[in-house]
C-alpha cells in the first residue's frame, strides 16, 4: 500500500493543496447555540433553553511539517507556504476585492471529511540555512465548514438530498 497525502482540493480557483507530510491529529468542534429566556427558570432555578441553531463544523490541524531542507540548492520553503496563504489572501484589494473565499475539500486518501473555507493559517520558520532561507516550517489551519450548495447566489435551489433525506448531506463521506 503506497503513501497517500492530505489535500484540500478547490474547483473555485483555490487549486489543489497537497500537504507534504501528512497530519497527525485532525481536531473537530461541533457546536449548537442555546437562546436562553432569563425571566424563566427550571425547578433548580437555571434558566430555560431552546435550541437556536447548529454552528459549522470547525476542524483544526496543527503543526502541519513543511522541509525543504533535503531539496536541491536549499529551495525556500516559503514557496509552499504561499500555497496556503493564498486561501486567506485572495482578494486584499482592487477587482477582486469583493470576492469569496476559494472552498475547499480536505480529503486524505478514500475520505472527503469537511467542504470549507480556510479560515485561519498561522506558521513559524523553524529551520534555516547558512544564508537565511526557511527550509523548514510548521503551520495551524483552522477550517470551517460551508454548505455544500452549488447553487449562486439568488438562484434559490436547494442541494441535492443524500440517501438519508437530509439535504444538508454527511461531513465525513468514502
Amino acid at each position: 500500500m503506497s503513501l497517500v497525502k492530505a489535500q484540500l482540493i478547490s474547483n473555485d480557483g483555490g487549486g489543489t493543496i497537497e500537504f507534504m507530510f501528512n497530519p497527525t491529529q485532525l481536531d473537530f468542534s461541533h457546536r449548537i447555540n442555546l437562546t436562553k429566556n432569563e425571566g424563566a427558570r427550571t425547578g433548580r432555578g437555571l434558566p430555560k433553553v431552546n435550541f437556536a441553531y447548529p454552528e459549522p463544523c470547525t476542524l483544526n490541524i496543527s503543526d502541519i511539517v513543511l522541509d525543504t531542507y533535503e531539496e536541491s540548492g536549499g529551495k525556500s520553503v516559503l514557496t509552499y507556504i504561499q500555497k496556503f496563504e493564498k486561501a486567506v489572501n485572495f482578494a486584499e484589494s482592487g477587482s477582486g476585492k469583493e470576492k469569496r473565499p476559494p472552498t475547499y475539500v480536505f480529503t486524505w486518501g478514500s475520505f472527503q471529511y469537511i467542504r470549507c473555507f480556510i479560515t485561519s493559517l498561522s506558521y513559524k520558520l523553524t529551520m534555516f540555512l547558512a544564508d537565511g532561507t526557511p527550509v523548514r516550517a510548521k503551520l495551524d489551519l483552522s477550517l470551517e465548514e460551508i454548505d455544500e450548495s452549488t447553487s449562486t447566489p439568488g438562484m434559490g435551489s436547494p442541494s441535492q438530498p443524500n440517501r438519508s433525506g437530509d439535504s444538508r448531506g454527511s461531513r465525513l463521506s468514502r
